[in-house]
């Protein structure tokens, strides 16, 4: 630069990490105690990122476990894990990675503990999720946003 001003350092710094909403239902709760039996589980995780204040993000990674037997389910465990990331003078094309792998990956074990904490208060044995690619998961989510865009474009 020819004024003599460097480029500012990026900053990249967690503020906080905190459960931001949780919920637990036992629909056929007290009966389904005195049952012997092997659940499904399904686990579903989602990732979102909102950018509240200048140079801060709000990154949330919400996991829905439902485990059932047939039809019937027996518990449905629903937690948003969040964290505020102060992140300043990074590139545009380094955030997304940033907001979609980096932020979800130092939320993750916060949240994989309270699933596990939240089942075990429901008087089940404990679950415990299994690790996770944000990596892969930001390359899949990005791959489906930008396939409708495309055909929509075509039109």
């Amino acid at each position: 630069m020819s004024n003599g001003q460097q480029q500012p350092q990026p900053t990249f710094q967690i503020e906080k990490v905190y459960v931001k909403d949780v919920s637990l239902e036992i629909p056929h709760a007290p009966k389904v105690f005195l049952e012997q039996v092997q659940p499904q589980l399904e686990v579903q995780i989602n990732t979102g990122a909102d950018n509240f204040a200048e140079g801060y993000y709000e990154v949330t990674v919400t996991a829905t476990v439902t485990a059932r037997v047939g039809e019937r389910t027996l518990f449905l465990v629903e937690a948003r894990q969040a964290g505020i990331f102060q992140i300043r003078s990074v590139a545009a094309e380094e955030m997304g990675p940033l907001l979609g792998i980096a932020c979800p990956t130092v939320i993750y074990p916060y949240l994989r503990e309270t699933i596990q904490d939240m089942i075990s208060r429901g008087g089940f044995p404990p679950v415990i999720l299994a690790p996770l690619s944000f990596e892969a998961l930001y390359q899949q989510q990005n791959a489906t946003t930008q396939q409708p865009r495309v055909e929509v474009a075509r039109n």
